[in-house]
């Protein structure tokens, strides 16, 4: 199966150069294993071994060097780099210096033999290895299982020009991953432009992403430069995508597919060089049922999808992020706070509705607003108090998002029937209770009038008389 290929090994922990050996020998492979990188060179320069796997930290030298020089004496020779230094940087140099995969330590047996299986079988590339010096900036930050899978996404994306679809809830980094696929791209040399779909009046969306003539209409005095225009060589990213009107979504699927565009008014069409970068926190598919997505421009957007982890799913990655903000704040002119351990198990008990966004505003507040070095759990606690449960109108505490309050709710349901669930249709029924209200207010708040009712909503006015007629609610015209 194997015919008998060589692998060579390369690392300074004597354990790990034992369980690989025999996990490879068992699947067939012949093995060299090696605690220098010195040797390991050796080893590549006189013509041994069909696929090299390195660790990064050794006595004599820094595996990810080895790595662009094996790729200039033996371009066909794959080399996959593991590391316990599991950060963003060490997955974009290792990919960047042309290693054919990064797996940070600890491994999965299983998924290190996928991962030389494929190596094996894979053609020659004529990717040549990029050494660009790239500093530790890390504007992705985490340990957790859920980040390494991130890195390694953004980390091979970065030698590619794919459309890629962001999704996740505010506040979980979804504009710095944005950032890093083209700081570390091909295309980092050009602009990097961002629109937000959610802050730009709807009839403008088309003029701002595509530009406009002079008297293209009323205001119109001068040529106009849109984001497509001014982001060309570079990359263009579209935040809250899933704010885009109907419109501006049928322009935007003929640029993706015809790869030119035109601007409002204008005739001469304009070639789109930019990579789309697009972002949401609102489930697309649910908006494609509702009518209010494309389903065909969904999948021109979504050619590789990276989904963010709230931070409630990563809660191992709170120390990090907490020293990472901390010293953010230092830097931008605040005191040097640090956090005692009762603090970190504290923030560890939060739900963090803002995820890393909070968490950041939360380090601000305290490097501003606490004279201690150390801060204690007590000064946490009375912060996130604060931060749970803002006052009303009424002055009675309430959830800080409506996410909390739904969920409050539920959990209050779910415990009443501790001996089973009474109904199966919980779903539709806990939609139907958030639409109602909804539908009400927004009728209410404009007199009864559907045509505004439907446009203050973002719905089709056909999909809301259905709603209405669903939902069996009183349509009262002419409210004082």
């Amino acid at each position: 199966m194997t015919d008998a290929r060589t692998i060579l090994i390369a690392d300074d922990d004597r354990a790990i150069r034992t369980v690989l050996s025999q996990a490879l020998g068992r699947s067939g492979y012949q093995v060299r294993a090696t605690s220098s990188a010195a040797t390991l060179w050796r080893w590549v320069e006189d013509g041994e071994g069909d696929l090299v796997i390195t660790d990064v930290v050794m006595p004599d030298e820094n595996g990810l060097d080895l790595v662009p020089r094996i790729r200039r004496v033996r371009p066909e020779l794959r080399v996959v780099v593991m590391s316990a230094q599991s950060t963003f940087a060490t997955a974009i140099k290792a990919t960047q210096r042309g290693a054919f995969e990064y797996l940070p330590k600890p491994f999965d047996l299983k998924e290190l033999l996928a991962v030389v299986e494929r190596a094996l079988a894979a053609p020659p590339s004529a990717v040549a290895a990029s050494e660009d010096g790239e500093g530790e900036k890390l504007p992705l930050v985490g340990r957790s299982a859920a980040m390494q899978e991130i890195y390694r996404t953004v980390a091979r994306l970065t030698t590619t020009d794919l459309t890629t679809m962001i999704t996740g809830e505010s506040g979980t980094g979804k504009e710095l991953v944005a950032r890093a696929l083209h700081d570390y791209g091909k295309r980092r040399a050009g602009p990097f432009i961002a629109i937000n779909m959610a802050a730009i009046p709807r009839e403008l969306i088309e003029a701002e992403l595509f530009g406009h003539e002079r008297g293209a209409f009323t205001g119109a005095l001068n040529r106009g430069i849109g984001r497509f225009e001014q982001a060309a060589g570079g990359t263009l990213f579209l935040d809250e995508i899933g704010d885009m009107p109907p419109e501006a979504q049928t322009r935007l699927l003929r640029v993706l597919q015809e790869g030119e565009f035109t601007t409002v008014g204008g005739r001469q069409p304009i070639k789109a060089n930019v990579r789309i970068v697009a972002a949401t926190h609102r489930d697309l598919r649910q908006l494609i049922r509702q009518g209010l997505f494309r389903e065909d421009l969904f999948y021109r957007l979504n050619v590789v999808p990276i989904r963010l982890p709230p931070l409630r799913e990563r809660m191992e990655d709170i120390p990090l992020l907490a020293r990472h903000f901390l010293d953010r704040a230092r830097l931008a002119g605040l005191p040097s706070k640090q956090l005692s351990a009762e603090a970190m198990d504290a923030l560890k008990g939060h739900a963090w509705p803002g995820n890393a966004r909070e968490l950041e505003n939360l380090m601000r507040r305290l490097a501003a607003l606490y004279p201690q070095e150390v801060i204690g759990a007590d000064a946490v606690a009375a912060e996130l108090a604060e931060a749970v449960q803002p006052a009303g109108p009424d002055g009675q505490t309430m959830p800080a998002t409506l996410e909390q309050a739904v969920e409050r709710h539920l959990a209050t349901f779910m415990a009443a029937h501790k001996d089973g669930m009474p109904v199966r249709d919980l779903y539709e029924r806990v939609l139907a209770e958030v639409e109602r209200p909804l539908l009400r207010l927004a009728l209410g708040a404009t007199r009864g009038n559907q045509i505004k009712a439907a446009a203050m909503l973002g719905l089709n006015r056909n999909t809301l008389r259905k709603k209405i007629r669903e939902l069996e609610l009183p349509v009262v015209r002419g409210l004082s």
